[in-house]
């Protein structure tokens, strides 16, 4: 398949950019600046501003399905605005550009840890992170009525970050609304993971307009 990849060099997408080239896609690696794009036969960097919606879709003309990994940056003050103009930016490139099948990388706070709660609305959710789960979530609820796009929303485990443990086992469990716990009680998934989880349903489409998660 030939893949439009937003996001590329960040956290999430350069795990990304790295499964889908293991797995022989060509992709289009799209960033901001995108010195860092590693060069690869399979890979085509594109520069482009996900806010211009114009930019969106001439940089994904042409392919077969989008993954955006679009994060404005957690320490960014202004994450919550930016995220939700960044999103609703591409999603409308991606539907000017005549594409079907978008996959948005969200975040866990929308969870539901019991019928009614939400992770971010529990008292120990750390307050760093509210805003930008918050543009996560409340694009969830955006994207939920789209009509036009074949879209999916895909929530990492609660614990996915840096310091995650596990590679690339090539192992996951997954969801819809709730977090995927291990038999320790624990939401937790390395970035690896995250990347198979992401490329396989790219391939597979099995969760076409509805949120998902994963975890071990």
């Amino acid at each position: 398949m030939k893949i439009a990849l937003i996001g590329a060099t960040g956290f999430v997408g350069s795990h990304v950019l790295k499964e889908l080239i293991d797995r022989g896609h060509e992709v289009v690696a799209i960033a901001r600046s995108v010195d860092k794009i590693p060069a690869d036969s399979l890979v085509t960097a594109v520069a482009a501003n996900v806010l211009n919606p114009a930019e969106v879709t001439a940089a994904v003309a042409g392919v077969d399905a989008v993954i955006s990994a679009y994060n404005p940056g957690w320490s960014n003050p202004n994450i919550y605005e930016e995220f939700l103009a960044g999103a609703r930016s591409i999603q409308q490139g991606v539907k000017d550009s005549g594409l079907g099948r978008i996959l948005v990388i969200g975040g866990a706070g929308s969870l539901e840890i019991k019928p009614g709660l939400q992770l971010i609305d529990t008292p120990k959710f750390p307050e760093e992170f509210k805003p930008g789960a918050g543009a996560a979530r409340e694009y969830l609820n955006i994207i939920r009525q789209e009509t036009e796009l074949d879209w999916t929303y895909l929530s990492p485990a609660i614990e996915m970050g840096p310091g995650a443990p596990g590679g690339r086992t090539g192992n996951y469990r997954t969801d819809l609304n709730k977090p995927v716990f291990n038999e320790s009680g624990r939401s937790t998934i390395s970035v690896e993971d995250l990347a198979v989880a992401i490329v396989d349903e790219i391939e597979h489409s099995n969760h076409i307009k509805e949120r998902f998660t994963v975890g071990y």
